[in-house]
């Protein structure tokens, strides 16, 4: 800490430079939004993952494979119960009890970390074409996870179409554009 007779004196001079008693921090980057701090994230965790394997494996040797291990790795950490066929509450949308059903990750989940690992690698020097996280075979995965939860709950899996953004007429006839994609 400076003296009190020395304080300000930089200030006070002109002097850009510091005391040598207080080194010089680097100033901080920038604060990450919640998006990168989860991909970055994600990403750490899948790279953990591939050098616990037995051998590890390099990111560059990894394929769908590994991925899709990952994947079923990650569903004993997950929180929504998903009813097997044998189940009495298979395709209840509100089941009235408890059941022994395992709990594995949500469609949902599984779709968005794919996209933010997808996102990763190539951040990280991998080429798009050679993106294995954009595999087909992920993708057919995802699908069958989505389609075998969307039973399992009795709730089918409904795309949302996308709305036109279609001139609308005002009440003065003339013509304009909704500033709001709320449902009126």
């Amino acid at each position: 800490m400076a003296s009190p007779s020395n304080k300000g004196k930089g200030i006070v001079e002109g002097s850009s430079s510091q005391s040598p008693q207080q080194p010089q921090q680097p100033p901080n980057p920038p604060a990450l939004s919640r998006y990168e701090s989860q991909k970055r994230r994600d990403w750490n965790t899948f790279c953990q993952y591939l050098r616990n394997q037995q051998p590890p494996v390099h990111i560059s040797q990894c394929g769908s494979n590994h991925i899709l291990d990952f994947l079923q790795y990650l569903d004993q950490f997950g929180k929504t119960k998903v009813h097997v066929h044998g189940c009495v509450f298979f395709g209840q949308v509100e089941p009235a009890g408890q059941c022994n059903c395992p709990l594995k990750q949500a469609w949902g989940s599984l779709d968005a970390l794919i996209g933010r690992l997808r996102a990763a690698y190539e951040e990280n020097g991998g080429l798009p074409e050679r993106n294995p996280f954009a595999g087909g075979g992920i993708r057919v995965f995802l699908r069958e996870v989505r389609d075998s939860q969307a039973k399992a709950r009795g709730v089918p899996y409904k795309k949302r179409k996308k709305k036109k953004r279609n001139p609308m007429k005002s009440g003065d006839g003339t013509t304009g554009t909704s500033s709001s994609n709320l449902p009126s």
